[in-house]
Parts: structure tokens; C-alpha cells; sequence
């Protein structure tokens, strides 16, 4: 100790002359001689210093960031890649206008998604928090938005692995040369089919009463469905794999996941143009409507499908930005990643056209022949004229022979045919869709199986389709799990422990969705909570740009860019985007509560053919109805 208390003492003596000969080196050396000073004054001593274990872990722990600036955009990619926001952009340009609805959305997209995308992205990476800790920081008393944003990403993570559960069955059997869907299952000791799937389509009846073992209600209560429970542990386990080592794993993940999915969807865009049907299919894509640009309830669904589709107001975006450097230009990522959503989103629609198309086409085809082979037994037995003998069809003329011939009769006899026979019409057909998860695990798996190689093309589907949900679901889960390590430093000390418990309960919580009547719950959760978003959306704006003042949020990062930001964007976010946002929370509102809040549901006693909502109408069956909940606002938008 005294040796290096006279080294100490030498090295103070050199920083003096060194100041007093190099007049440059003079703020230097007054720092070294502020760092040596204490040594000089102090005695040599043996005791040893205790740091509090607290103090200690705050002053090592460094918040962990993503390993480069690739696996960041690809987070947010991943977490915008949900493929009900996709099919609600194909819903969206089929029943509201067409190019005049994708017009509303590209505006939309500019002022309000925009903006808004580029202002979480900066709240995240300016405090350095997960969504509860960040909007503490920036005002106190919209704290509350961190909390809503925890407990519904919460609720949508564990439903949203639910759905990767259902996934998971599929795909495991879609290996089977001969998939479970195509055919009706046969009665145990008989060759008949099942009755109850005899009056509907093979996909239907697997997917309602083989899978997801549904109720005739949702009042009808039940236990977990058996058969989920090990499709469901194993899509926990895959996530808590994924997620087990932190960003460091998850950003490995997402290199292979996303562009896997964008690669299997070019593909399916090339194989669904090749397909029979097409051109009526794409001829959908080329709509225009004038009269929806002058639609507010138009421009109030484009608004809301935005902040959906870019996954604003659920918090995941706030966390991840909150991983990346001070110094990362969050506006061109906002930029990016919205252009990159949006084209994501074309081309998912052209697919979903063309497949609509071939689907449509396919089942119009089949409807002909059956009534051919109808109107042939019924001339045979004389019950109607030979007239009324239909022409031989071929593959060249699936549907327009049949239609053409019909019409071309003579109105007696054509009167006589159209009562014998149902009707057939493609256009009706094409566009007798549902939004949803029908679509995604019925419309689609029975157009699947009309192709060559059907076994294939199933199994490429389901992966793209698991790939997304996983990529979504860790970014819930990231976002949950940043949050409580903000909120208690203790869990920094054992993160893994906390992934582990955290997906435990998570799992748990799982079987609440897994019960007979789980679906129409997941269904209400997604299409009535919508308006939570768009209303913390809104705080989350007025907040930043009130509350903590844009101008001096913007100049910050100015100061970080060394480069000035437009002042457009204190404009939106002051002014603009609190009041577009109002006006979308409270339209919303009024939609909802005027809107009987309705579900499918299996009906297994039912032997109609048609099932109809408020807004469209499908021939899925005779065993799906409607049922109507009262407009109570307390059910309608409390159903979390």
C-alpha cells in the first residue's frame, strides 16, 4: 500500500507539470487530478467496502440490446404479420369499394399510421422502457395506458397460441396422404358416412365437432377438449423455446421465421394464378366504387384496419424500440415497416382472389353436376319432359354450359327445372365469405383439396401459417415480459425462471380457450374489443404531445440524428391525429352498440342450408346459425 500510495503520489506530480507545460492538455489533466486527488488524501486502509446488493445489480445491469439492426426490423415485420388484418384487407377491398377503399387506406396510412407508428417506435427507444414503464416517464396519469396495454396484450397472446394450437393439429395431419378433411368419417361397424357430416362439407364437420368439439351455444359450458391439450403444450413449448435466451434467440428466430413465411407466400401467389377460375377471381381486384369514397362508415373501417394492421396501442411496439440504440433513425423504420406491411398486404390479396376465385369455381362446377345428374334420374323416371335433359359437361366448360343451357330453355320447362334443382351461381358464391378463421381453416383447406398435390400445398400453408402466429405471439410475450422486468428490477436477476413461470401460467390460462365453446369467445374477443386500441392509441398521442411536449420529443431526437425532423409531425401529433383518432373511438362505438353482437355456432340439430349475419350472408351448411346476444354496451365492449 505505501508503494502505490507513492506511485500515486508521482503520477500527481507529473499531471501538475504537464498542465503547467501543455496549456491544450488542460482539461484532461484536471481530470486525472480530480480522480488521483483522492488517493493522495486518503490513508492507506485495508477495509473493504460494502455496496447494497440493490444499488450493486442497478449499477451492472445494462438493458440488453438486439445484435443488429436486421433482426429489429424484422420483429416489427413479424409482429405486424397477423393473417386475420390480412384476409380483413381482402374483406375490406371486396365489400367496401375496391381501389377506392385502398386509396382511403393509403391516405390513412400516411396520416395517422404513420405518425403514430413513428411515435411509439420513439417512446420505446427514447425511455428505454416496456410500454408500462414508458408512459409512466412520459406523464404520470396516463400510466393506466401501460396497464390496458399489459392486460390486452396479455389476453390476445394467450389466445393467439391457442389458434398456433389449432394450427399445430392441422399441420401434424396434413402429412397423412389421405387428409382427414376431405372425407366424411364412416360409422363404427358400417359402411355409411357419419349423418351429421353427410349434411354438411367434410372440412366443416372436422373442423367444428373432430377439433374443436363445439357447443350448440356458447352458454353450453364443457371441459377442456382432450385431444388439444398436447397441440397446445407443444405450441408453448416451441414459443418458450424461441424465448428462453432473450433477444439473442428470439432475433436468431425471426431470421429464419419471416422470411420463410414471405417466401411460402410468393410461392402460393404463383401456384393460385396458375389455377382454373383465376380471371374471375382477379377481375375482383380491379373493383372501383366512387360511391365509398363519400362512405364515412368506409373511411371509419380503413382507419381502424391501419392502427390494426401496423398493431398500434397493443404495446409490444414500445418494448421491442426500447432494445435498440438512442441514436436509431425510428422514422425511416416506421416508414419501412408500414411500406413493407402494406405491400404484404397486396399481394396477400391478389393470392386470396385467385383462390377465391378457383374456389368458387370449383364449387359452382360440382352444384351443376349434381343437378345434372338430378334433372337426369328425374327424366328418366318421366317426371319431366326430355327437354329437360341436361348437356354432357367436360373439363373445358365447368360452369357456363350448365348456365347457359338453363337459360336458353323454354320458360314452362324452365320453370319446372329451377324448382327440382338449387342454385348456382358463381358470382353468389365468390361472394358468400366470412372474415375470419372460417375462411383460413375452411374456404382455404377445401380449395386446397381440389388440387394436385393437395397434401403439400396444406402442409406449406399451415407452416406459413404457424410461422406467422409464432413470430406475433413472441412479440406479445417480449413485450409482457420487458414490462415486468422494468416494473420489478428483481426479475432481471433470473430471467429465465421468469419465462419459464410467465409461460407456465400463461399456459394454464390456455385451457380457459380450449373448451367447447372457446372459439366463439376468441371470435367475440377479436371482432368486438377492436375499439380498446384505437382509444389508447389516442391517450398515447395526447400524452406525447401534450402532456410531454412534442416540440421538445421531437428536438431530442433531432439533437440524437443531428439532422432537423419536419415539423409536420408536431402538426399530427397535436392536433391532427387526436381528433381523426376521437372521431374512429366514437364511430366505432356507435357501430358496435347499434350492431346485434353476434357468433357462428354449430347447430347439430339444424337441417337449413343457409346461415346469415347482419352483414353477408354464406351457404356454409346446415349446421351453423346465428346466435344474437341483447345490445347490452356492458357484454358489447366488456368482454375481456
Amino acid at each position: 500500500m505505501e508503494g502505490q500510495t507513492k506511485k500515486a503520489q508521482d503520477w500527481g506530480t507529473q499531471t501538475c507539470e504537464a498542465q503547467i507545460n501543455d496549456s491544450q492538455s488542460k482539461q484532461t489533466s484536471i481530470f486525472e487530478m480530480e480522480e488521483t486527488a483522492p488517493v493522495l488524501k486518503q490513508k492507506p486502509s485495508l477495509k473493504k467496502m460494502d455496496v447494497p446488493e440493490k444499488e450493486e445489480h442497478e449499477v451492472v445491469y445494462s438493458r440488453p440490446l438486439w445484435s443488429n439492426k436486421f433482426e429489429y426490423i424484422l420483429a416489427h415485420l413479424g409482429y405486424s404479420m397477423r393473417a386475420v388484418n390480412q384476409w380483413r384487407f381482402a374483406h375490406m377491398w371486396l365489400h367496401h369499394g375496391g381501389w377506392s377503399f385502398f386509396i382511403i387506406y393509403i391516405f390513412l396510412t400516411f396520416l395517422i399510421g404513420i405518425p403514430l407508428l413513428f411515435l411509439e417506435m420513439a417512446v420505446g427507444q427514447r425511455m428505454r422502457q416496456g410500454s408500462i414503464g414508458a408512459w409512466k416517464i412520459i406523464c404520470p396519469w396516463v400510466g393506466g395506458v401501460g396497464y390496458t396495454n399489459f392486460m390486452v396484450c396479455l389476453i390476445t397472446a394467450i389466445y393467439l397460441n391457442v389458434v398456433n394450437a389449432w394450427t399445430l393439429s392441422y399441420l401434424s395431419q396434413s402429412f397423412q396422404f389421405s387428409v382427414p378433411w376431405e372425407h366424411c368419417p364412416l360409422l363404427k361397424n358400417s359402411s355409411d358416412f357419419d349423418p351429421e357430416c353427410a349434411r354438411t362439407t367434410p372440412s366443416m364437420y372436422f373442423w367444428y365437432r373432430m377439433t374443436l368439439k363445439a357447443t350448440d351455444k356458447i352458454e353450453d359450458g364443457g371441459p377442456p377438449v382432450f385431444s388439444s391439450f398436447l397441440p397446445l403444450f407443444v405450441s408453448w413449448c416451441i414459443v418458450g423455446a424461441f424465448m428462453i435466451n432473450g433477444l439473442k434467440s428470439i432475433g436468431k428466430v425471426l431470421c429464419i421465421l419471416v422470411p420463410t413465411s414471405y417466401i411460402i407466400m410468393i410461392c402460393f401467389v404463383i401456384r393460385s394464378v396458375l389455377l382454373d377460375g383465376v380471371k374471375f377471381g382477379l377481375q375482383y381486384l380491379a373493383l372501383v366504387k366512387i360511391s365509398a369514397m363519400y362512405n364515412v362508415k368506409v373511411w371509419c373501417h380503413a382507419g381502424i384496419l391501419v392502427l390494426l394492421a401496423l398493431g398500434l396501442g397493443y404495446g409490444p411496439i414500445v418494448s421491442l424500440a426500447s432494445h435498440i440504440e438512442l441514436s436509431n433513425n425510428c422514422l425511416r423504420d416506421a416508414f419501412l415497416v408500414a411500406l413493407v406491411n402494406l405491400g404484404l398486404m397486396m399481394i396477400t390479396t391478389t393470392f386470396i382472389f385467385c383462390v377465391l376465385g378457383f374456389w368458387s369455381t370449383v364449387i359452382t362446377y360440382n352444384c351443376n353436376v349434381k343437378n345434372a345428374e338430378i334433372l337426369s334420374r328425374l327424366v328418366d323416371l318421366g317426371k319431366l319432359p326430355p327437354e329437360a335433359q341436361p348437356p354432357l359437361f367436360t373439363e373445358g366448360n365447368l360452369v357456363f354450359t350448365f348456365t347457359s343451357w338453363l337459360n336458353k330453355l323454354p320458360q314452362p320447362i324452365k320453370s319446372m327445372v329451377v324448382s327440382q334443382i338449387n342454385e348456382c351461381n358463381l358470382e353468389k358464391q365468390f361472394m358468400k365469405v366470412t372474415e375470419g378463421p372460417n375462411f383460413i381453416f375452411l374456404a382455404f383447406i377445401e380449395a386446397m383439396s381440389f388440387t394436385p398435390g393437395s397434401v403439400f400445398w396444406s402442409i406449406l400453408f399451415f407452416l406459413m401459417f404457424l410461422n406467422t402466429g409464432l413470430c406475433v405471439v413472441m412479440t406479445f410475450l417480449q413485450n409482457i415480459i420487458t414490462s415486468l422486468q422494468d416494473s420489478f428490477s428483481s426479475f432481471r436477476k433470473h430471467e429465465k425462471l421468469l419465462t419459464v413461470v410467465v409461460f407456465v401460467l400463461m399456459f394454464l390460462c390456455s385451457f380457459y380457450f380450449i373448451r367447447p365453446q372457446g372459439l366463439y369467445q376468441i371470435r367475440l374477443l377479436s371482432d368486438y374489443w377492436i375499439v380498446f386500441p384505437v382509444i389508447i392509441v389516442m391517450f398515447e398521442t395526447i400524452a406525447v404531445g401534450w402532456a410531454c411536449g412534442a416540440r421538445r420529443f421531437l428536438t431530442d431526437f433531432a439533437t440524437l440524428w443531428d439532422r432537423p425532423i419536419h415539423p409536420i409531425f408536431h402538426w399530427l401529433w397535436c392536433y391532427l391525429c387526436p381528433v381523426v383518432l376521437l372521431f374512429l373511438s366514437i364511430t366505432t362505438l356507435i357501430l358496435l352498440f347499434l350492431k346485434d353482437v353476434t357468433y357462428t355456432a354449430w347447430d347439430s340439430s339444424s337441417v337449413s342450408l343457409h346461415f346469415q349475419t347482419p352483414d353477408l350472408s354464406r351457404e356454409l351448411g346446415p349446421d351453423l346459425s346465428t346466435h344474437f346476444w341483447p345490445k347490452d354496451p356492458i357484454i358489447s365492449f366488456s368482454a375481456p
